[in-house]
């Protein structure tokens, strides 16, 4: 099992900047290829970024590219997720997700998922 939980969101002006992080504990947190979801009010969840698990290779939904960076601290069990120049789009419950030894997976494939936090942007 893997357990994961997210922080760091909350009430930001459009244009600001947050941090999010989401930590992990259970199983091996360098063996699992990490994601960052998002789901806005009446809306699916959709990708937002992932992360290897190993090479470090990158993703980005088209939407966030240039504005959104994700990490991983190994040493640390925990994954971030760097969003600036926010807009009121981006208002949502962030979810973070892990899954084991995988390619980065665009769709909801994962094994493991965070409780969500929340990002509201204001215009």
């Amino acid at each position: 099992q893997v357990q994961l939980v997210e922080s760091g969101g909350g009430l930001v002006q459009a244009g600001g900047s947050l941090r999010l992080s989401c930590a992990a504990s259970g199983r091996i947190f360098s063996s699992y290829t990490m994601g960052w979801f998002r789901q806005a009010p009446g809306k699916e969840r959709e990708f937002v970024s992932g992360i290897s698990w190993i090479g470090g290779s990158t993703k980005y939904a088209d939407s966030v590219k240039g504005r959104f960076t994700i990490s991983r601290d190994n040493a640390k069990n925990t994954v971030y997720l760097q969003i600036n120049s926010l807009k009121p789009e981006d208002t949502a419950v962030y979810y973070c997700a892990a899954r084991y030894r995988s390619q980065i997976m665009t769709t909801k494939a994962y094994d493991y998922w965070g409780q969500g936090t929340q990002v509201t942007v204001s215009s």
